[in-house]
């Protein structure tokens, strides 16, 4: 009888010691033995990998490459008809203009770390590559400002589709991101050109111009105030509000993106802020108020509303 006793004995210490490993395995991974046998997860012991914080925003980038149309050119602020890239918002060098490279970098920054691949006429189609050659610089920051002329076609019924449209801005985002990871993007609006009509429609000179075929879609037909004439404006304004829709959801999918939260399509230009050769591109003034809106929105603390 005793012999069995402590063959048992033998037998069941064995046994604990043989579990004890499992025991172990099982403490360390946050679990523990129901009475029923089964292992639950016990909540202290998971540690499920967070988030990713945000990467913090830099108020005081050390480079800017521009993107865009012929606003970022600098089109018919110096004369008509004419690129003049020196007094561009976001790349030029002009005193008076006092662009958002100067402002961040200072005139000789803005001089050797400053690029500008917008091209007047540009549609959101050539943006993916404007962002590929903006890319190669490996910049700090990206300004874009894009899609006016997906709206000012020459008839209403030729803008661009809201989904192609968004399409092509997110290649954009893409290319960027293939070669520039970590570039800051800023994104501007796109201008409330219904408004610009109306500012601009009492000066015969800009008329004039717009004659010539400057966003017909606004813009022909100027003095026409019939309902249809109206419409047709209308449905330019509503593609623009799209359009800038479109720019705010896909930067807000960026972490290192900010959209202006409509501040240029808000800003009301003056007859002093257009040009004096077409009264719908921003003249020199202009250009100066879309450099400080962008100037304010990047050093911000918090992005725009």
């Amino acid at each position: 009888m005793q012999k069995r006793s402590v063959s048992h004995r033998s037998r069941t210490g064995a046994a604990v010691l043989a579990a004890l490993p499992v025991i172990a395995a099982a403490a360390l991974a946050g679990c523990d033995t129901g009475s029923d046998g089964t292992t639950r997860s016990s909540a202290a012991g998971q540690h499920r990998p967070s988030a990713a914080p945000s990467p913090a925003w830099n108020r005081s980038p050390g480079s800017v490459a521009a993107v865009g149309d012929s606003i970022t050119r600098g089109f018919d602020a110096c004369s008509v008809l004419a690129d003049c890239p020196e007094v561009s918002w976001a790349t030029g060098t002009d005193s008076e203009v006092r662009s958002l490279a100067v402002r961040l970098l200072g005139s000789s920054g803005a001089a050797s770390h400053s690029w500008n691949h917008a091209e007047t006429g540009a549609r959101i189609a050539q943006l993916p590559e404007q962002m590929a050659l903006a890319a190669e610089r490996k910049p700090d920051l990206v300004t874009v400002m894009i899609g006016a002329n997906d709206a000012c076609r020459d008839s209403a019924r030729l803008m661009t589709p809201v989904a192609d449209f968004r399409a092509s801005f997110e290649a954009s985002m893409r290319q960027l991101r293939s070669k520039a990871p970590k570039a800051q993007v800023y994104v501007s609006s796109v201008p409330d050109l219904k408004r610009l009509w109306s500012t601009g429609r009492d000066n015969p000179l800009g008329k004039q111009i717009w004659k010539l075929g400057i966003c017909k879609s606004m813009l022909g037909h100027a003095d026409d105030m019939s309902a249809g004439a109206e419409a047709r404006r209308v449905s330019v304004q509503e593609r623009v509000v799209a359009y800038n829709e479109v720019l705010r959801n896909v930067c807000a999918k960026d972490p290192r993106c900010r959209y202006d939260g409509g501040a240029v399509f808000d800003y009301r230009f003056t007859g002093r802020q257009l040009s004096q050769w077409d009264w719908f591109h921003p003249g020199l003034s202009g250009q100066a108020r879309l450099a400080e809106i962008a100037y304010r929105n990047i050093t911000a603390r918090k992005p725009p509303a």
